[in-house]
């Protein structure tokens, strides 16, 4: 039994191979002058097909392990016509991928199976673009199931002359197997479609996918998180009326059909040369902890000293309440679109803006560093997706002094940006990057020593991982300021939201109040104390660098007269737009209410209908915009 599923395995992925190492010749030109290791493409690519084919191996090792003897006949035919259904659906998958991949610069994704409603329209441009294509296919695939009967003939039921406790004994052994195929991993993340995406360049990373695997995906993104089945419970709304009034309301002049927000932003700060741009992201930096924004004393000492020589932000808000919201509002400059984030959505790995995507045309290399494993919630395949052209993360940390659960320390986190600053500088190249922040997750781990802990509380709680997250930011602006590319770059400190939002208001807008703090050579320190969200921190950063860009972001710089005192907020399905002390709120199957913020809790009052319907406009425009791939 074990010899005959390993043949129909390995000739799954010798199928997988084929087809990869057709992709690989035919776009050899387009990679093969980048400094990348190409050849892991199929290293990699065997990983995204061991995935694909144990998930195709579950229901067969199941009927041959656990079927009674009496269902041999039934059971042994279910699996041979399983298989000839499988391998005719591969064989054409893998044929389609050719004119796919010709077409749209990509391997098959949901686009591929949105033209399946169109049945029509489908096999009319088959018949006049793809015919011959279309017809090797078919040939291929019949002559593959005349193989594939006459080769299997009946081993299947010859393997039910086995007895079944001989049979029922593999299936633990196989499942286990199996498990392990799916999972590819050993660490407590289990493998997925960003692990393809190991280069800079976006054709070997397409190359390194799996077809099916990638179709595959989508439908369950779609499926989970698609046009429709969020919006109908917030209400309706056309989308040309809900852009009108998001433009309105964000003060945002802009007549582009291609991108509906994006317009020319002058910089208020020219500059012969634009500076660079680094943003250390916080994990769970809530304001509450940060004494320079009105919270505790004693827990961010540095960032308390560093809010006396920059930019703060005295009232941001967070986007919501996960860091792919967070990540969005400060590489992406937009808000919080309903259902999953972007990072994770199947419309938005290409093509959807981020700084990456603004800064390249104009010769920036950009970097995303992180302590932990990129893979996770999709972080590396978004950002390589969107324009970033290397991640930084866990595996290429060499020997490092302490790795939490969450992985590498921020120190070195910390340091090792600065190391690849000071580098990109002596080379004369302009840069932007994101680090992220590991250690202020639970169990919060950070290395012993380092800084003193806060007193009163456990050395593994909250405010001591804040501490040393506090401690790492010191650490790495003191380093910057020694070196030369600091005098030429504006660093942005910003958490991606609260540690935890709780509170007993519908929305409890206070938890929502992080700490942002901009600091650049030159730059007069003063505090803004208006509203500010963290679109509005990356257009001010963008606008403190000196370049005069066109973009989408969902916020203005704080120097710009069109800045608005407002922000949005989503709590889980929940949605909050405060303008100055009014806030609305709209959740699902809900009628929208208004409040008025007071002493940090929500009051009723009299409906505010203009407001109640630019919060359901933002809701709308941020589904269309992600929908119809026009926030770029």
């Amino acid at each position: 039994m074990i010899t005959v599923l390993l043949r129909y395995y390995v000739a799954i992925l010798l199928l997988f191979f084929t087809g990869r190492l057709t992709l690989f010749i035919l776009y050899f030109e387009r990679f093969s002058n980048d400094e990348v290791n190409y050849w892991l493409s199929f290293l990699y690519g065997l990983r995204m097909d061991i995935i694909f084919t144990s998930m195709l191996f579950v229901i067969p090792v199941l009927v041959l392990t656990l079927s009674p003897k009496r269902l041999q006949v039934l059971s042994a035919t279910f699996i041979k016509y399983y298989f000839a259904i499988v391998f005719a659906v591969l064989i054409y998958l893998e044929n389609a991928t050719l004119p796919f991949f010709a077409q749209y610069d990509v391997r098959p994704n949901y686009l591929f199976v949105e033209y399946l409603e169109y049945p029509k329209e489908v096999f009319a441009m088959l018949f006049a673009d793809y015919l011959v294509e279309f017809a090797a296919a078919l040939v291929m695939i019949a002559a593959a199931i005349y193989m594939y009967f006459k080769v299997t003939g009946d081993i299947f039921l010859r393997l039910f002359d086995i007895p079944y406790s001989k049979r029922a004994i593999w299936f633990v052994p196989l499942a286990l197997l199996l498990l392990l195929g799916i999972r590819s991993s050993l660490g407590h993340r289990p493998a997925n479609i960003s692990d393809a995406m190991y280069s800079t360049n976006r054709i070997v990373n397409e190359i390194t996918k799996n077809t099916p695997y990638s179709i595959a995906y989508a439908i369950y993104a779609n499926k989970k998180y698609g046009q429709g089945k969020l919006l109908e419970k917030y209400g309706k709304m056309a989308p040309s009326e809900a852009l009108d009034r998001v433009k309105k309301r964000l003060h945002i002049e802009s007549n582009s059909t291609i991108s509906p927000l994006s317009r020319l932003e002058r910089s208020h700060f020219q500059r012969p040369e634009p500076k660079n741009l680094v943003i250390f992201l916080q994990e769970s930096m809530g304001a509450q902890f940060v004494e320079a924004v009105g919270g505790e004393a004693g827990i961010t000492p540095e960032f308390n000293r560093l809010a006396q020589e920059g930019l703060l932000f005295k009232d941001l808000y967070s986007n919501g309440t996960r860091s792919i919201r967070g990540i969005a509002g400060v590489v992406s400059g937009n808000f919080s679109i309903p259902g999953k984030g972007v990072l994770k959505r199947n419309k938005s790995q290409h093509d959807f803006f981020t700084l990456a995507s603004l800064l390249k045309p104009l010769g920036y290399k950009s970097l995303f560093i992180y302590g932990g494993e990129s893979r996770f919630d999709n972080m590396k395949g978004w950002f390589l997706g969107n324009g970033f052209d290397e991640i930084i993360d866990e595996p290429k940390f060499i020997n490092p002094q302490f790795v939490g659960t969450w992985g590498v320390c921020d120190e070195e986190v910390a340091m090792r940006a600065n190391a690849e600053f000071k580098k990109l500088h002596a080379e004369k190249r302009k840069f932007v990057s994101l680090i992220f922040s590991t250690s202020n997750h639970s169990p919060f781990d950070f290395p012993e020593g380092t800084f003193d802990l806060v007193e009163g509380v456990e050395r593994k709680s909250v405010k001591n991982a804040i501490k040393y997250a506090d401690y790492a930011i010191g650490r790495f602006i003191d380093a910057a300021r020694k070196e030369a590319y600091y005098k030429d770059t504006v660093f942005v400190i910003v958490s991606d939201h609260n540690v935890r939002v709780y509170g007993d208001d519908v929305v409890p807008v206070n938890m929502f109040h992080i700490p942002g703090l901009i600091l650049s050579d030159g730059l007069t320190p003063q505090q803004y104390e208006r509203i500010a969200t963290q679109p509005d921190v990356l257009a001010t950063a963008l606008d403190l660098m000196g370049i005069d860009a066109t973009y989408p972001i969902m916020g203005h710089s704080i120097f710009s007269d069109a800045k608005q005192n407002l922000s949005l907020m989503q709590f889980n399905s929940t949605y909050a737009l405060r303008v100055n002390d009014t806030v609305a709120v709209l959740r699902e199957g809900m009628a929208a209410q208004t409040f008025t913020y007071v002493n940090e809790h929500l009051k009723a009052r009299e409906s505010d209908h203009e407001l109640e319907q630019d919060l359901l406009a933002f809701i709308v425009a941020l589904d269309y915009l992600y929908n119809n791939k026009l926030y770029r």
